[in-house]
């Protein structure tokens, strides 16, 4: 994660959803003493418009004036939960992706709400969360609700670079939010076989679940010790991975996963978990890409 001066970035497009995760940054930003910085993009239509009673300079300047009132709602919501963090905002014709990425380079953490204005934006807005988890330079939050949850930070790992990552995150997170940590590792029989060339009716689940237990503790010995305030609940389940963390996430404040990773989350960002993750989590959903 970048230093306190760099800013949490959310992406506003003037939905109820965009107003809320203004909210969870601007409290994050307060948490972290960290600038809070509001942006959108836009781009021109090429066709569609009368152009006999609209010039495109005044389709230009109505719909900038409709974005700059968007980002001005979003500063006062923002100033409604953390007055002393300083908010700047940005407005750019540009694509939408190209911008948040731009931006990512010198955020700690792009934020963005879980739908848009309507159905179709809302997909869209689940497009976008992939592309960044894909592409961002920084850790990517997609926040869903209309509330705070409360509980303990999930976090899925498996070993990977990238669930290192997730880990340092988590970790750190749950330290500042003063949160118990709910560390998700799971694995399922197609994986086993393939690691253990055995078959399903031969696998020992008891070793597996021995030997799981021993690769996870080694995993959070270095966090445990720089984080001695938090407390760890380990969890390692034969089940698949999207299952078992959208039912811990159920309870949580946050749930973090790595960009990608294997074994028992393999693709877990680009595939059918992580989509299902974007779309679906229960909570506010982090997702960490490795430094």
């Amino acid at each position: 994660m970048k230093g306190p001066a760099a800013p949490v970035v959310v992406g506003v497009d003037g939905s109820s959803s965009a107003l809320f995760a203004v909210k969870w940054a601007a409290a994050e930003c307060a948490r972290h003493h960290a600038p809070l910085r509001l942006v959108h993009a836009y781009s021109l239509p090429l066709r569609g418009y009368p152009e006999i009673i609209l010039t495109g300079q005044e389709i230009r300047r109505a719909i900038e004036e409709q974005a700059g009132g968007w980002l001005s709602d979003a500063a006062a919501v923002a100033r409604g939960v953390a007055s002393e963090v300083e908010i700047t905002t940005e407005l750019r014709c540009d694509g939408v992706i190209t911008m948040l990425i731009e931006e990512s380079r010198n955020a700690r953490l792009m934020v963005l709400g879980s739908q848009g204005l309507g159905n179709i934006t809302g997909l869209l807005v689940g497009s976008t969360a992939i592309a960044m988890a894909s592409h961002g330079k920084c850790p990517l939050v997609v926040v869903r609700g209309t509330e705070f949850p409360t509980g303990p930070v999930v976090v899925g790992v498996d070993g990977s670079p990238t669930s290192e990552a997730a880990l340092a995150f988590a970790f750190e997170t749950a330290s500042m939010r003063d949160a118990p940590l709910t560390v998700v590792m799971c694995w399922h029989d197609f994986m086993i076989e393939s690691a253990y060339t055995a078959s399903r009716f031969t696998v020992d689940w008891g070793q597996v679940e021995e030997a799981e237990q021993r690769l996870l503790a080694e995993r959070l010995a270095g966090f445990q010790d720089k984080y001695p305030d938090v407390q760890v609940h380990r969890v390692v389940v034969r089940d698949r991975p999207v299952r078992a963390l959208m039912r811990y996430g159920s309870e949580a404040q946050l749930l973090v996963v790595g960009s990608h990773g294997h074994g028992g989350f393999a693709g877990m960002l680009l595939g059918s978990t992580s989509q299902a993750l974007v779309y679906n989590s229960p909570c506010p959903l982090a997702i960490v890409r490795p430094d």
